[in-house]
């Protein structure tokens, strides 16, 4: 990143101070960037750690893969769930113990398999006994979770379908893991990301806690609950701090899995969100006709280049602007790209200052999860989402 040092006007309108506004205001980018702050990501981890006490916190590496993230991480005591070879490496290469890294994707290459094996690597996700084979042969004695699915919770953006097996499969699916001389030792699900409310995983963590007695009743020594992601940020709606909502959860959860030695989660979201915002400017104000309501705002980021979750308007972002003293009126929120695809908010307008112009400054709050992650191409020639780390 090309940036030098120049006053953010209208400073004395923004709100939320924090060192990531104070950069943002006294930088100039050349384009849309991510800036992350390493002591809030640590900070998290503390006050989530508190909360869930004896268990294992697997960061979700696809969250944020910034390499000074994992290495503050690291530096914390987290332990790391990667998707890939990739992230596998990621972890390795700054540090992390293999022992502390679970390969939790449920769909994963032979050859990767047979890497994290051979890197030491000794846990893995499945949901299918095609999995469960691959594991057998490219993993021989490796230690199995199954994941299961899980109904609709109340989460902002819901985690259905696509991973998890049926409950009334799963004892079967330990018997098959156990079959091929793997180690069948618990279970894992996902409330949904974003799961804004504790009492939000009863009803999941009630129908887990059956399959749990269930598989044990069938012989199967179950030794490890994990409890996946949905630990949220905020987002515009109030919740919980980390910590009491962590131990409002791990309650819930020591409540319901006699016997698990070990307990697992998941948290990415959670974990490094409020750790970055976006310095990005607004490249166009427009009504398409004389009486629309709402003026279109595009902004030099969209979906394509860092904004995915907005897909379905599910993560509402805050907005700050060096304008925020002046009266506000709805807009519709748009990226740069020629694809109409590329529209942020229109369902429901976002309120901002009536006299935003092109070329102001706008900051995007709470963006340090799943924004650089998402942008990884060049599309429509838009640069990817720069990140820069205080």
């Amino acid at each position: 990143m090309n940036a030098y040092v120049t006053p953010f006007a209208g400073g004395d309108a923004i709100v939320a101070p924090s060192p990531i506004v104070d950069f943002i205001r006294n930088t100039a980018f050349d384009r849309p960037t991510l800036v992350l702050h390493r002591e809030t990501v640590a900070q998290n981890y503390r006050a989530l750690k508190a909360g869930l006490g004896r268990a294992d916190i697997h960061y979700a590496v696809k969250a944020n893969p910034a390499r000074d993230v994992i290495e503050t991480l690291i530096a914390e005591g987290s332990r790391f769930d990667a998707a890939s070879r990739g992230e596998i490496e990621l972890c390795l290469s700054l540090g992390a113990q293999p022992a502390h890294v679970s390969f939790g994707n449920t769909v994963k290459r032979a050859s990767d398999i047979a890497f994290a094996h051979h890197a030491g690597i000794s846990l893995f996700a499945a949901d299918c006994e095609m999995e469960l084979d691959k594991i057998a042969r490219h993993a021989p004695g490796a230690q199995v979770y199954i994941r299961l699915l899980v109904g609709a919770t109340g989460a902002d953006w819901p985690l259905s379908r696509k991973f998890g097996c049926a409950p009334e499969r799963a004892v079967g699916l330990m018997d098959h893991a156990a079959s091929l001389g793997l180690h069948p030792v618990g279970l894992s699900f996902h409330v949904g990301s974003q799961t804004r409310k504790p009492e939000m995983w009863r009803e999941t963590l009630d129908h887990v806690g059956a399959v749990w007695s269930e598989a044990r009743a069938a012989g199967h020594a179950l030794s490890l609950i994990n409890i996946g992601g949905g630990f949220p940020a905020f987002y515009g709606e109030e919740i919980e701090t980390p910590q009491v909502y962590g131990a409002h959860v791990m309650a819930m959860v020591e409540a319901r899995f006699p016997g698990a030695v070990r307990v697992m989660a998941e948290p990415g979201r959670g974990m490094v969100a409020d750790a970055g915002m976006i310095a990005a400017e607004v490249l166009l104000v427009s009504r398409k006709s004389d009486d629309d309501i709402c003026r279109w705002v595009y902004l030099d980021i969209g979906r394509f280049s860092g904004l995915a979750e907005t897909e379905g308007e599910a993560i509402r972002y805050q907005f700050l602007t060096e304008r925020d003293h002046e009266a506000t009126g709805p807009c519709i929120l748009a990226g740069p790209s020629c694809d109409s695809a590329d529209v942020l908010y229109e369902k429901r307008p976002v309120a901002l200052p009536v006299g935003l112009e092109a070329g102001d400054r706008i900051i995007i709050r709470n963006c340090g999860a799943y924004t650089s992650s998402y942008s990884s191409v060049g599309f429509n020639g838009f640069p990817p989402l720069d990140v820069v780390v205080i």
